[in-house]
């Protein structure tokens, strides 16, 4: 067994078989970022369905690129859903803008969406950015159980020092992002000059895809001490910056540097040797993805019917949203159970709750997190 809080560690192995009921300000809020692009408001919808528990905070950010017509089209999905509509956790962020691949317009956009979740909402404790082509490997009740039994200064963050080869390819060019200052998307422009390595603080690397908490990312909006502006102006031109950003600022802020964990929680495929983008997933990767552990994955192909049988056999999603203990409505008649609505402090765990929690104590262990921000 994993140590308690209370008793210095971070995690208590659980009882699956039972319906976990923990008192209200115990348990745990998720605020999560979903973002797409020209075509994905359909896809975009799918996931937020699959990850919606009314307990947690959604914001949507559909880019410039996609048409007014799609980003409307988004709005009033989620306008008109009965559900959004009397819980008022989902919001879709009226501002769209240019993102540019590898570009900061991405870190941008992301800040821009914590502190619309920061000033909506007091009550959350984790911020996790999703793209339209993630979707869950648990059900919230999983997820929310698990991490009901987290210290809530934890970061997972899949980060190593930035070395070898990037250093020259990312850190010494100068590159301009041209979402920042046109009305179209393009391509990075990289001027001919480079830099120098900063020697101010030093310089991580690691995966997009984070779980952060209401802390850390608190601290990069208010940025008190002024290092999280100080690191976000050096990447403005820094080549892939969403790789960059978060890392380097949790591992020189002494604050937060024990708390990042090196994983992105994410189960993604490469191709060897690795390419610029990691493969597509398909039903050949089903098993892969189980064992994995991991409670989300990255990227699916659009309606793929491995998606379908991720509904089917982990999430028990026949309707709009996955199973959850909050869906107390009957379904005898094909009636949708999520449309009643009980207690969102109460939680039903199944196996991918006792798969997380495996992977979390791996996570845990001290030989790992001794890990964290090399120097």
């Amino acid at each position: 067994m994993v140590r308690s809080d209370e008793s210095g560690g971070y995690f208590v192995e659980m009882n699956m078989d039972k319906v976990s009921d923990f008192p209200k300000e115990k348990a745990p809020r998720l605020a999560y970022l979903i973002s797409g692009t020209k075509g994905d408001s359909k896809r975009m919808m799918r996931t937020l369905q699959a990850v919606y528990h009314p307990r947690n905070q959604y914001i949507l950010h559909m880019d410039l690129e996609a048409p007014p017509r799609e980003r409307l089209e988004l709005t009033m999905a989620v306008k008109n859903d009965q559900t959004f509509s009397e819980v008022e956790n989902v919001r879709v962020m009226a501002q769209s803008n240019l993102v540019t691949y590898k570009g900061p317009t991405m870190i941008a956009t992301t800040l821009q969406a914590i502190a619309i979740l920061l000033k909506e909402s007091v009550n959350w404790d984790w911020f996790i950015n999703l793209s339209a082509s993630d979707y869950p490997l648990v059900t919230q009740d999983d997820l929310l159980h698990v991490f009901s039994n987290l210290s809530r200064s934890l970061n997972f963050i899949e980060h190593t020092k930035l070395t070898g080869w990037k250093l020259n390819q990312r850190a010494k060019p100068i590159i301009v992002d041209p979402g920042l200052y046109l009305s179209k998307k393009s391509d990075l422009a990289i001027t001919s000059q480079r830099r120098s390595l900063p020697t101010s603080f030093n310089l991580f690397t690691g995966s997009a895809w984070v779980i952060l908490t209401r802390s850390f990312v608190e601290y990069c909006i208010w940025g008190y001490d002024n290092l999280p502006r100080t690191i976000l102006m050096y990447y403005t031109n820094f080549v892939s910056s969403p790789e960059g950003y978060f890392h380097t600022v949790i591992c020189n802020t002494k604050e937060f540097t024990n708390t990042a964990i090196s994983h992105d929680l994410h189960y993604i495929a490469w191709d060897y040797p690795p390419k610029q983008h990691p493969r597509y997933l398909t039903i050949k990767d089903f098993e892969k993805m189980i064992n994995s552990s991991a409670p989300f994955a990255r990227k699916f192909p659009k309606d793929d019917v491995v998606l379908d049988k991720i509904d089917k056999e982990l999430l028990g999603r026949t309707h709009r949203f996955s199973q959850g203990a909050w869906c107390v409505g009957g379904s005898d008649d094909g009636s949708d159970p999520c449309a009643v609505r009980g207690d969102d402090s109460v939680f039903r765990p199944g196996p991918g709750a006792a798969r997380l929690s495996g992977l979390f104590a791996q996570l845990l262990s001290d030989d790992f997190k001794n890990k964290s921000c090399p120097v």
